[in-house]
């Protein structure tokens, strides 16, 4: 999708966990890794539980070379899919996390 319209939704007062989980995914397959960033922290804080925000924002973190925030992303992340139960993400974490050695 068009993070354009994504973050005129946002703008237009459609905040929300889904809304910031979209617009960081559409910047980050752009590109535009900083932006990617900005819309996934506010993911997060919208919705610590969820673990997909935690996982995208690990992957922009570490893109933008910066490989201990995208740890401390993808172990919240984890604690996440533990919390919840999520056995999928909590795989694709660990080995994000092994893979940053």
């Amino acid at each position: 999708m068009n993070p354009e319209a994504i973050e005129k939704m946002i703008e237009d007062g459609r905040d929300s966990y889904e809304s910031r989980l979209a617009a960081g995914q559409a910047r980050l397959k752009a590109g535009d890794v900083p932006e990617a960033i900005a819309h996934l922290e506010k993911a997060t804080g919208h919705a610590p539980e969820h673990t997909m925000a935690w996982q995208e924002l690990g992957k922009a973190l570490n893109e933008a070379g910066q490989p201990e925030a995208a740890r401390k992303a993808w172990e919240k992340g984890l604690e996440a899919a533990q919390a919840n139960g999520d056995k999928q993400a909590e795989k694709v974490m660990t080995v994000f996390l092994k893979r940053l050695g």
